[in-house]
């Protein structure tokens, strides 16, 4: 399963999110977005508020959210 992080590599949510996900085992794909500014617009039009969005195959989710990353890393892991 893929698992996409867009992401600010200077936000440290965004350092906080990929951390816990390596950590987890889970394996994902970052998006800087200030190297892409039509997907920063995408994520904004989306109605995410804040970064990281996080988006895999059944969930997505904004923000740092250690909860959601912990729920993920048990669902690849079944």
């Amino acid at each position: 399963m893929t698992v996409t992080v867009f992401t600010n590599p200077s936000n440290p949510q965004c350092e906080a999110t990929e951390q816990e996900l390596a950590k987890l085992g889970v394996r994902y794909v970052a998006i800087d977005l200030t190297q892409n500014p039509s997907t920063f617009e995408q994520i904004k039009d989306a109605g995410f508020k804040q970064i990281p969005v996080v988006i895999s195959p059944n969930s997505s989710w904004s923000g740092h959210r250690p909860d959601l990353i912990r729920q993920l890393a048990q669902s690849f892991a079944a």
